[in-house]
């Protein structure tokens, strides 16, 4: 699986985008056909630091999205990655159904 990083009008430090990339690679358990991950980062408001994250899988006929706005990176990205756990496993009971 290829996986892009971004972070939107900041500098993510190595320790935030290896965890980002770590918790995406995980996803490669719940299903194996995804082709390509992109992971991006962004505040929403810089004064009220509302943090985005925001993690697109292409998977084989169709994409899967999810945002999430937390207070916290860490936190954003582990919620998104439980979404994306549970439309993964969504997709592939779909898929075994055809």
């Amino acid at each position: 699986m290829n996986v892009q990083f971004t972070a939107r009008h900041f500098k993510a430090h190595d320790g935030l985008k290896h965890y980002a990339l770590q918790q995406v690679s995980t996803l490669k358990k719940y299903y194996d056909g995804i082709v390509k991950g992109d992971i991006i980062l962004r505040y929403e408001r810089p004064k009220d630091s509302v943090k985005i994250a925001e993690i697109n899988l292409a998977v084989h006929g169709t994409k899967l999205v999810a945002i999430e706005r937390s207070e916290n990176f860490y936190k954003s990205i582990d919620n998104a990655v439980e979404k994306l756990e549970r439309q993964l496993l969504k997709y592939k009971g779909k898929r075994r159904g055809l």
